[in-house]
């Protein structure tokens, strides 16, 4: 059947070590507009804090008021713009999704589907967990919590064991932004430079 709508599925935008890296994401997530137009938001880290600022609608319609982005400091932004596949389209499911864990604030944008990931939310609610959105993407970050290992990378990667399908993720902590992409390469992912700062897309 033929669709004349576009057929994306989320854009994910990430910049570490760059003075503007809330403008830059901003920049990044215009140019991926195209792949989600549901909401976009997102997170910096301002060397001890970080800022979310999430927003149903355009990136255009939020993000290029200085206001806005004045609210958003730090060498370091992740951002996402959102076409839901799981989870409606409500400001509790706006990525990145934000978490304060025992070694810190977490932020974590997704691409793509975890086709396990209604099994792994039912699990993981039964084990105590409370969800705070409707997308799969949270029951990575919940993973990521209960993982036993000591680093955050270690986290990410024992969690990534146990989600499958078709994805590219972000995640921003407040030492380092890390990119991940699904062993098969069904979602894009690319790394870039500017400078001296490190780009994820």
């Amino acid at each position: 059947m033929f669709n004349d709508r576009l057929n994306e599925e989320c854009g994910v935008f990430g910049v570490f070590g760059h003075p503007d890296s809330a403008a830059l994401t901003a920049l990044g997530l215009h140019a991926l507009q195209h792949r989600g137009q549901e909401s976009a938001g997102i997170v910096s880290f301002d060397g001890k804090h970080f800022n979310n600022e999430p927003y149903l609608g355009l990136v255009g319609d939020h993000f290029t008021k200085e206001s806005v982005i004045k609210k958003l400091p730090g060498h370091s932004a992740l951002g996402h713009v959102r076409y839901s596949t799981t989870g409606n389209n409500s400001l509790k499911n706006v990525q990145p999704l934000f978490a304060d864990l025992l070694g810190g604030g977490i932020a974590c944008a997704h691409n793509g589907n975890l086709t396990n990931g209604r099994e792994l939310r039912k699990k993981l609610i039964k084990s105590g967990a409370i969800f705070h959105s409707t997308t799969d993407t949270e029951a990575f970050i919940h993973l990521i919590s209960k993982s036993t290992e000591k680093s955050i990378t270690k986290k990410v990667i024992d969690a990534l064991f146990e989600i499958e399908g078709a994805f590219s993720i972000g995640v921003l902590t407040n030492k380092k932004l890390i990119g991940i992409r699904d062993p098969l390469g069904i979602r894009p992912l690319v790394l870039g430079e500017l400078n001296n700062a490190k780009i994820i897309a």
